[in-house]
């Protein structure tokens, strides 16, 4: 398997709802590891929480997340973004609108000064999402 460079996400709790609804946005097979799964009884309260988990899509995306270890502290924020990028615009926009759906819309998707479509959004869980829709070439 070739080395890949793919975001990893922390949350305090709510991983499991973060991964799900990115699976309907991308599609694809999320595979998730619970605290409990790995700890058994040790893991305690933290035992339904997300350990470990990894979405893998059909169009290469691969997206990594998982619930803070238990009395860790939990500092979301602009500590991440993630950069979704290609030539089809139907697709893209796609994501778009499920992405920036009950989020925050901080740069509208539209065409900018360097000639691609692109917008910036956090969505509903405060995640900062880029989508860049470039010309195809030739």
């Amino acid at each position: 398997m070739p080395s890949r460079l793919n975001p990893y996400i922390s949350f305090d709790g709510d991983a499991r709802q973060a991964l799900e609804f990115y699976k309907e946005v991308f599609g694809g097979t999320l595979a998730l590891n619970t605290y409990g799964d790995f700890g058994g009884e040790e893991a305690g309260d933290a035992s339904d929480r997300i350990m470990h988990g990894m979405l893998e899509t059909a169009s290469g995306f691969t997206l990594m997340a998982a619930d803070n270890p238990p009395g860790t502290p939990h500092s979301p924020g602009n500590n991440i973004s993630v950069s979704v990028s290609g030539e089809d615009d139907a697709e893209l926009r796609g994501y778009w609108d499920a992405l920036s759906a009950g989020g925050t819309v901080s740069v509208p998707l539209e065409k900018q000064m360097w000639g691609d479509v692109f917008g910036m959004c956090a969505d509903r869980f405060g995640i900062t999402w880029l989508v860049d829709i470039s010309a195809p070439k030739g």
